[in-house]
């Protein structure tokens, strides 16, 4: 497969790229002796509590800014071997971070079989993503991709007790899915637009419900959220690696700056940001937390009009706008 087509390197006002820090609330000394037990320790608890909602922004806010970075690296490496590259780095961070935490004895033999399945199920989603961000915008694949919520909640409804859908959570998954769809069927004569890219973003969509669905229903919720992560970025290198040929030239226009996107996106994103994302799952209801992921696209849509000056239209606005009302109907209590 030949290399798509990518938009020259960004050329505007440096003060315009994002800077964030990691996301609050998980940092070493907090999760060490400081009022938060260890993960998997953690008691589940049926509604959402201030830290909750703390690290749920911080980690949407991150998300976005993922994205961004994602298309700007992809200028100087190939998407898929971005993606493998960056598992690969993970490995030693999130590696790391167990063997501080003292929890490297929860990466188990036993658990092979789920740790293949998650990390196999982590590959497709990111080699989804990486080559979404490639062929469309970052409005359009950070809205497709956070049709999450639709997914996970019918896995929740059919597999996870006490997690079934709720007449008006149901309506909210039919709007947030109808904005999807809207989305998808769009057309524009601006920007880079791209029905494959578009569907690129909804197998990363489907990918990421199912590492959620896999780390709450195996044998792997007992590990902990670090431990999934594990298998995830062990199983997920290889296999980008040896399917990143598949897609073109690994390298392409390499900057410096692409060499530090990659250690942010393996340090920050993956060891800091995923890690928070699963453990809110192992403690709060999945459908509650699946839904601020509506945040993300709303902060990315942003970012990539003040970045990469894509446009608003009227049916991006308008799908946004469903998929935020909706999130919202999924995250009321009946």
């Amino acid at each position: 497969m030949s290399t798509p087509p990518f938009a020259p390197r960004f050329k505007g006002n440096p003060a315009l790229l994002p800077v964030v820090s990691a996301p609050p609330a998980l940092d070493a000394a907090a999760l060490a002796g400081k009022g938060v037990p260890k993960s998997g320790d953690m008691m589940r608890k049926e509604r959402l509590d201030g830290l909750g909602l703390a690290v749920l922004l911080g980690v949407t806010l991150l998300f976005a800014v993922n994205q961004i970075v994602i298309k700007l690296a992809n200028q100087g490496f190939q998407p898929v071997f971005f993606a493998g590259a960056r598992s690969t780095l993970a490995i030693a961070f999130v590696g790391g971070w167990l063997w501080y935490r003292g929890l490297m004895d929860r990466v188990k033999w036993a658990d092979l079989g789920p740790g293949l399945a998650i990390g196999t199920v982590f590959a497709v989603e990111f080699l989804g993503l990486f080559l979404a961000l490639d062929l469309t915008t970052v409005g359009r694949a950070a809205l497709i991709l956070n049709s999450m919520p639709v997914w996970i909640a019918v896995l929740a409804h059919f597999f996870l007790p006490g997690e079934r859908a709720t007449p008006i959570k149901a309506a909210g998954l039919a709007i947030v899915f109808t904005g999807t769809a809207w989305a998808i069927l769009s057309k524009t004569t601006v920007g880079t637009p791209s029905l494959l890219g578009d569907f690129c973003a909804l197998i990363g969509a489907w990918g990421w419900a199912g590492t959620a669905f896999l780390a709450r229903k195996t044998r792997l919720s007992r590990a902990g959220p670090e431990a999934q992560l594990f298998w995830m970025v062990l199983v997920s290198a290889p296999l980008l690696l040896l399917a990143a040929p598949l897609f073109g030239p690994l390298i392409r226009d390499v900057q410096p700056v692409d060499y530090f996107w990659l250690l942010f996106q393996a340090a920050a994103v993956v060891a800091g940001g995923f890690i928070s994302w699963l453990w809110l799952f192992s403690v709060y209801p999945a459908s509650t937390v699946a839904s601020f992921s509506g945040l993300t696209p709303i902060f990315a849509i942003l970012l990539g009009r003040i970045i990469f000056n894509e446009p608003l239209s009227p049916s991006l606005i308008g799908a946004a706008t469903l998929v935020s009302g909706g999130i919202i109907l999924i995250n009321r209590r009946a």
